[in-house]
This record gives C-alpha cells, structure tokens and sequence, in this order.
C-alpha cells in the first residue's frame, strides 16, 4: 500500500479561537516549553517534542495567531488513537478550551470509526469523563513498559 500524502489541515473556529492541525502554525517554544515543566513530561528535550510532533496528528490552538494549547494523536487512523500532551496554558482556561479541543480531536474525519481511543491522566478525568472516556473496564488485561524518569536519566 503506497504511502500517501498529508491531507490539509483542518480548522475549527470558536470565537477568537482557532484549533488547527497545520503543522506550520506549532509553535516548538511553546509546546516544548510547556511540557518540559509539566508533570508527565518533564525535562524532555526539545529534540524529542519535535520528534514526537513529526510522528503525531497534531492539535494547535491559538488566539490571535499564537499558540495557546496543544494535544497530538498517535494512531493507525484505521482501529486505535492515544492522545497525548494535552495542554491550554493557565492563562487561557477556564474558558472550556480543553473540552472544545478533545472535541476537534475525536471530530476529525481521519479519526472517524476507531475501535479505541485511550488517554492517561493524572487529574483531568473529570474532562475527559464529559467525553466518554471511563477507566479501564478490564484493568488486568492492560500492561505497560513505563519508565517515568527517562527524560531526567538520559537528556531526551
């Protein structure tokens, strides 16, 4: 099966703000600035973001043409989605950006018909409960290789 090309970005708009999935528009200070402080990511290397970027359907949201928030799906785009790095900077929540953003995601036509979508949070459930998202039905049957220091360990 031949590769194909990336298809347009797709664009929503609410107000003054914009999500979109052109990779033109991400802001690598930004989202990397931000994750290498959060929780789940810290100390990651602005190398890594951008790799992980290239590898990912990524999910801008801007005001004003600058960049505000983020997610990135990693997918088959034919039976599973994991979402990842989800953010809207402190300055801009409360405003429902993070609700509005999962809903662009999961209403992306290249994620239409999936089987699965799955997501870790330490404390958005609550969000992502709005959406559908539940925990884990058969949590025995899940297993992970996770190694939650490696950023710290080896300079990534």
């Amino acid at each position: 099966m031949p590769i194909t090309q990336s298809p347009p970005a797709n664009e929503y708009r609410r107000g003054e703000f914009t999500v979109s999935t052109d990779r033109q528009r991400l802001d690598l200070d930004v989202i990397h600035g931000y994750l290498a402080e959060c929780y789940w990511a810290k100390g990651i290397s602005r190398d890594l973001v951008a790799r992980s970027i290239e590898n990912s359907l990524c999910f801008g949201v801007y005001s004003e043409g600058k960049q505000i928030g983020f997610a990135r799906v990693i997918s088959d785009f034919a039976t599973y989605a994991y979402i990842a790095d989800v953010f809207v900077l402190e300055t801009f929540r409360g405003r429902g950006l993070g609700k509005w953003l999962m809903q662009c995601i999961m209403q992306h036509p290249d994620l239409q018909g999936l089987r699965r979508w799955s997501l870790v949070t330490r404390d958005a459930h609550d969000l992502y409960s709005q959406l559908g998202f539940e925990p884990l039905k058969k949590p025995q049957n899940y297993m992970e290789l996770h190694h939650p220091d490696v950023y710290q360990q080896t300079g990534q």
